[in-house]
C-alpha cells in the first residue's frame, strides 16, 4: 500500500507530525552544523523546556534523525549529531525558517488587520 498522510491510519501522518512539531524543527536546525550537548541546545532553543527538549530529542533518535552519544566522563557527556536521514531534513526546515522570517512583517499585519475585523 503506498502511503498516504491524509489516511489516519498510515504510518507517514506520524512521520509528518515529527517532522512539522515546532521543537523538532528547531532542534534539527540546531544540529545543522554540528554536533552539540544538551545544555547547548537547551541554551539556544529559548523557551523549550527541559521536559520537552528531552521527549523531543528521545523521538528524533527513535525516529533515526538524531544520534545520541554519552562519553563516559564526570560528569557524563551526552552529544547530540544528525544522522543522514536526519541530515537529509536541512533543506525543507531551512526553507521553513527562511520562510518565516522572510514573511514574519506579512504575517504581523494580516494578524492585526484580522483581529481588529473580529472586534
Amino acid at each position: 500500500m503506498k502511503p498516504d498522510v491524509y489516511s489516519q491510519k498510515c504510518g507517514s501522518r506520524q512521520v509528518l507530525d515529527r517532522i512539522g512539531d515546532r521543537w523538532s524543527v528547531l532542534v534539527v536546525l540546531t544540529l545543522a552544523d554540528g554536533t552539540k550537548r544538551y545544555g547547548d541546545l537547551a541554551r539556544r532553543i529559548q523557551g523549550v523546556s527541559q521536559k520537552m527538549l528531552t521527549q523531543t530529542l528521545r523521538a528524533l533518535e527513535r525516529d533515526g534523525l538524531v544520534t545520541r552519544e554519552v562519553h563516559a566522563s564526570v560528569p557524563p557527556r551526552v552529544d547530540y549529531a544528525l544522522t543522514e536521514l536526519g541530515r537529509s531534513l536541512l533543506d525543507l526546515v531551512s526553507g521553513l525558517e527562511a520562510w518565516a522570517t522572510t514573511h514574519l512583517d506579512e504575517v504581523e499585519a494580516a494578524r492585526v488587520r484580522y483581529d481588529a475585523q473580529a472586534m
